[in-house]
Order: structure tokens, then sequence, then C-alpha cells
């Protein structure tokens, strides 16, 4: 008669390769099925080696002693470090597993139930089309060693390695093709992970140059403005004393009081300026900006006489040149791009071109393309300045601002 398929042969989910190339860790899952599978091959060789006691079979001394060799054959395998991490040591091992099998299958008709925890091991140590050749031979070997032992051919001799085959090579498709599902699940979260990081990281600083940017724009505008009209007005009321007047040290040192106060308030000024324009003027800032521009080769080029500019103009200035030059790489195709920074009598300007692709400026893209010009246009006008976009199909961009320059840097 037919040993019948176990039923945890068919259900057994295939473990992790020992010698699987990635598998970091066994996840508590693999472990469970990697004991499964320990607890299956040693219930079978415990079940051949009891029946061929208890019927007292003739040579039930030799399938005990097969059994045993076979038992601790696995166990080698199992203790032995180099199996689990060589493809060849493996190989091996199972080479090895095979000829205790096929022993044992010379000498009782149970050792057929042994080739159904062998098919995974064959299919997790060796390479898939070895692996499912592996199969095969193993199938016919029990197939043969059982038709030697038995008198009567019956379809289920053949059936049951068979579909035990088929099962074992589905289930480990089966069980890879989603081990590799929730690896790229993995990776997606964990790059998931690292990208809000990195933009919780870029959102703060961000946030923590704008904020630097608008006390600096709040303490120039107000304070450092309010204590240079006291100075004036002191200067004033000082010439309007005459001489000998008791007024005249109170005011003098409201003056000096004021002037140092005024000193301190452009230090703090200085101090929130943005990290581009801490070493330096603006033209040098734009021209390290040019300097460190990744694809197309930009160049910068200064006209006109430089001159001091109060620090929210530097700040605008660099923050559209930045934004331009962005564009300029992530959309326009630019071969070359040049930005020219002009002083003039009443003005500065700054001129940002290329000639890349260009696009239509009434039909500007959404999204990332579309929110720096608004951004741009409304730091310049902000100051007061004029923003122009000049740019058509094929034709490059051409991106210009001009703000008027305030009184204190006029005289």
């Amino acid at each position: 008669m037919t040993p019948p398929l176990p039923p945890a042969a068919a259900a057994l989910p295939a473990p992790p390769s020992p010698a699987a190339p990635g598998v970091r860790t066994l996840t508590p899952v693999s472990r469970v099925l990697r004991l499964c599978l320990h607890a299956l091959l040693f219930g079978l060789l415990a079940l051949a080696a009891g029946r061929a006691v208890a019927d007292s079979a003739p040579q039930a001394g030799w399938v005990v002693a097969a059994c045993a060799v076979l038992a601790a054959v696995y166990l080698a395998g199992v203790r032995t470090p180099a199996v689990h991490r060589s493809a060849r040591a493996g190989a091996v091992w199972l080479a090895g597993l095979c000829a205790a099998w096929a022993a044992l299958l010379v000498v009782s008709p149970d050792g057929l139930w042994i080739a159904f925890p062998l098919y995974f091991l064959e299919l997790h140590l060796l390479r898939l089309r070895w692996g499912v050749a592996a199969v095969a031979g193993t199938a016919a070997a029990a197939i043969g060693g059982f038709l030697a032992h038995s008198s009567a051919v019956t379809p289920g001799a053949f059936l049951g390695p068979l579909l035990g085959g088929a099962v074992a090579v589905a289930t480990v498709l089966g069980y890879q093709a989603l081990y590799r599902e929730s690896e790229r699940r993995r990776e997606l979260i964990e790059e998931l992970i690292t990208t809000r990081a990195e933009l919780a990281a870029a959102e703060r600083s961000a946030g923590i140059l704008a904020e630097r940017e608008r006390l600096a724009r709040e303490i120039h505008d107000t304070l450092a403005q309010g204590l240079s009209s006291i100075q004036l007005l002191l200067r004033a009321a000082e010439r309007s004393l005459p001489e000998g007047s008791a007024a005249l040290p109170h005011i003098g040192r409201a003056r000096e009081a004021a002037q140092e106060n005024l000193a301190e308030a452009r230090r703090f000024v200085r101090a929130l300026t943005p990290p581009d324009l801490e070493h330096g003027s603006l033209p040098a800032a734009l021209e390290r900006l040019c300097t460190g521009a990744p694809g197309p080769r930009v160049r910068f080029s200064l006209s006109g006489t430089p001159r001091p500019l109060p620090t929210p103009y530097e700040v605008a200035l660099l923050r559209i040149a930045q934004s331009a030059l962005a564009n300029v790489v992530r959309h326009a195709e630019a071969g070359r791009a040049e930005i020219t920074l002009t002083f003039m009598d009443s003005s500065v300007t700054l001129d940002i071109v290329d000639d890349g692709k260009g696009f239509d400026p009434t039909s500007a893209p959404s999204g990332d393309g579309g929110f720096g010009l608004p951004a741009m246009r409304s730091r310049a006008e902000t100051l007061s300045g004029l923003f122009t976009v000049e740019s058509a199909p094929g034709q490059g961009t051409a991106v210009a601002v001009t703000l008027p320059l305030p009184a204190e840097a006029l005289s």
C-alpha cells in the first residue's frame, strides 16, 4: 500500500535559505518555519524507525541505523556555520543528506516520506534551475525506492511524490515572491522615513532662515531707522541751540547713546544675515553661487560701482538669484547661464539669463515650477521693486529685478 502524503509536507511554507543572499537576520516567522522543517524531518525519521521496530521488520536494525545517520548528518549541517554562509558548503551538505536518505530508501519503503522535507532544502540551497532538477530527481528516486519494496504498482506511488514535489516548488516560489515584495515594501518604508526626516530638516532650516531674515528686516526697518532718525533730530537740536546752553551736554550724550544703540542694532542685523552673506558682500555671494552651481555653465558679472546695501535688499537679491538659478538647473535644460548685478545711480538690477528651452510666461507650469516666480515677484515688490520675466519656447529665459536704492544707500 502506498504510504500516505503527510499533510504537513504540503502545507509547510518554505523556510528561508541558509545561503540566501541579502537575508540579514531571521525574522520570527522564519525561525518558526525553520523549526517546523526540523520537526517534520525528525518526526518522519522517528515514524520510519518506529514502524520498522513495531512491525519487527527483517531489516529493522538497518532502518534504525540509517535513520540515525540521516539525523546526524542533518544536525551536523544545521550546527555548521559554513552551511549558512556558503552555497558550496550547503550543496555538499545536501549531497550528504541525499546519500544517507538513499541508504534509508534501500532498506525501508517508509524512507519515501523523507523526500518531502528534502524538496524544500533542495529548492533553498540550490539555484532555482538546479533546485527544480534536484526535486525531480528526488521524486524519481522516491518512486523507484517504493516500487522496489512493493509488488503492486498503483497510481498513488507516482502521484504522491510528484504532487508533493509540485506543491513544494509552488510553495517556495510563492514564498520567495512574497519575500521580495516584503523587501520592496521595507525599502520603500525606509526611503519614506528618510525622505520625511530630510524634509523635516529642510523645513526647519528654511524656517530658521526665514525667521532670521524677518528679524533682520524688522530690526533694520524699525529700530535702526528709528535710532537713525533720533540721531538726525538730536543733531538738528544741537545746531539750533545757542552756544553755552545747559541742554547741549544732555543732547550730546543722548546722541552718543543713540549712535551706540544704532551700531548695536546693525550688529544684530549682520548676525541675522543669511550664511551666504556672512563672510562677504552680495557680489561675492553671487559669484560663489555661480561657481558652485550644478548643471549648466554659469558666469557672474558685475556692472557699475558696488555700494553697501541694506540687509533686506541683499537678502532679497540673493534669494531671487538662488531661486532663478534653481529653475534653470531643474527646468531650462540650458547649456549656459549668466547672472549680472548692476549698480546704477538710484537703483540696483539683477539679471539672470539662460539659453534653455524657455516657456510661455502667461501659462507658467504649476507645482514646483510655478511657485518660484510668484515668490520672486513678491520679494521684489516687498521692497518696491520691479520684477519681469521674458521668455518664449525655444528662446531661453531672462529674469530681471530692479530695486530702488534707499536714501541711506544713496548718501
